[in-house]
């Protein structure tokens, strides 16, 4: 016996993402996140928004473009040679 769909809207989703529709809407949109269209509603698989979820997991060591004031080498020691 096959396991019935869960369902969500898009209000469900976005809650459970923790994002605004808008930004739902542009995840669907951009082709992201698997979303479908029955009648004038909009219902997304439970199971596609949790893979959704785990293609959007940051690797470690990825982030370095936000802290560039780290990067390079360490700054040189001022004590001052007599």
């Amino acid at each position: 016996m096959s396991e019935r769909i869960q369902w969500m809207s898009t209000k469900e989703a976005a809650e459970h993402l923790g994002v605004t529709l808008r930004s739902l809407y542009r995840f669907i949109d951009e082709g992201t996140l698997t979303a479908y269209r029955f009648g004038r509603v909009i219902r997304l698989k439970q199971e596609d928004v949790e893979q959704f979820i785990e293609t959007c997991r940051i690797e470690p060591g990825s982030l370095e473009h936000l802290y560039p004031d780290l990067k390079g080498p360490a700054p040189r020691s001022s004590a001052v040679s007599r």
